[in-house]
């Protein structure tokens, strides 16, 4: 998947109960306890040469971003991520699905995660062969990469060692929004749970390198870039987004032609886009683009990006204080229904009521 767009998934390696093949199954419970059965001690692998001096550093850095989430923005706490796996190369593939008239994810029912809009595998090979499948069925689709993922607290989730390969802020930013994850995880709402995530991630991941190492140290600006790109990006996806679902509802054009003027959308975009990538501040998002537009890519990407501006507002109106953010969606989440929808809905309440004061 893009480097610079966050993948980090809520890969649960629940066995589902029915629905799936004994392939899929079989590879998702073996990867699974492959990953845990090899993971040691951090403290252990702290004391050990095996790794090089900055992959050190990074990897005691992880317990105070831990304790930062832990106490500073209220995450749950937990014994995840006291254990790496340095044997097993990390790879988890996500396949998602989509129709091509129609911004709408497939999605596979799991228990404990409810319906999730793609499936994992631990090898590309099954990953490309469920892509196959769908492809037969003339849905779009993509294969993706994930850089981690969260059993929602049913395993001590291990690190891996290319967590601690990355950048500083590119591992708080993980370590957050996975946490985020075992925090709240609303069953069947993929894009409120990632999107609530990557808030979560990257405003803490500013808030961790203020207050751990100042306002001028490079991981600092690095953090308030990032979420300026994201702000920008976020504006650019709904945009787009929103021209192809005026498109796919237009009820009057045939399946053929739909498919044919969305190409011209695609490539107007993408034309869009290369502008504005020309005035990010970093390169996180320098390779959207680069598999090639389809309905399963953009909304793959849209689960952590598409909403990120709503989530902003929200925290904007908890006077920026995560603690209170994470209040509130925990309790929003008590309601029923969906939950993008609910918090456009207390928005909206919340506008109307001020308009009324000021009036």
């Amino acid at each position: 998947m893009l480097k610079p767009l966050r993948v980090a998934t809520a890969f649960l390696m629940i066995l589902p109960l029915t629905g799936c093949q004994l392939s899929y199954l079989f590879q998702a419970a073996a990867g699974e306890f492959r990953f845990l059965y090899n993971a040691v001690p951090v403290e252990e692998v702290l004391r050990q040469d095996s790794l090089s001096a900055d992959e050190k550093r990074r990897l005691a850095l992880v317990s105070r971003i831990k304790e930062f989430g832990e106490n500073e923005i209220g995450l749950k706490k937990s014994d995840n991520y006291e254990t790496i796996n340095l044997k097993d190369r990390f790879n988890v593939y996500t396949v998602s699905a989509s129709p091509k008239d129609k911004l709408s994810l497939l999605t596979w029912w799991f228990p404990v995660a409810g319906n999730v809009p793609y499936l994992g595998f631990f090898d590309l090979e099954g990953a490309r062969k469920e892509r196959d499948s769908l492809l037969a069925k003339d849905l779009d689709t993509f294969v993706g990469r994930a850089e981690a993922y969260s059993t929602l607290g049913w395993f001590k989730d291990p690190l891996s060692l290319h967590m601690i390969q990355g950048s500083d802020l590119n591992l708080a930013e993980t370590i957050l929004h996975e946490m985020t994850h075992a925090t709240l995880y609303v069953k069947g709402q993929g894009e409120f749970n990632e999107g609530l995530a990557q808030l979560v991630g990257k405003r803490g991941a500013l808030l961790f390198f203020e207050r751990t190492f100042g306002p001028s140290h490079p991981g600092t600006v690095e953090a308030q870039d990032a979420i300026v790109d994201e702000l920008v990006f976020s504006t650019f996806l709904v945009c787009l987004l929103s021209e192809l679902d005026a498109l796919y509802k237009e009820e009057d054009l045939s399946y053929e032609v739909k498919l044919s003027e969305r190409e011209k959308i695609f490539a107007r975009h993408m034309e869009t886009f290369n502008e504005v990538k020309s005035h990010m501040r970093t390169t996180r998002f320098v390779n959207f683009g680069q598999p090639g537009l389809n309905n399963a890519y953009l909304m793959s990407v849209g689960l952590y990006h598409r909403h990120y501006c709503l989530f902003e507002t929200v925290l904007a109106k908890q006077g920026n204080s995560l603690k209170e953010f994470l209040l509130f969606f925990q309790g929003l989440s008590k309601e029923k229904g969906n939950l993008i929808d609910k918090t456009r809905e207390w928005l909206s309440r919340q506008n109307i009521r001020r308009s009324g004061e000021s009036s």
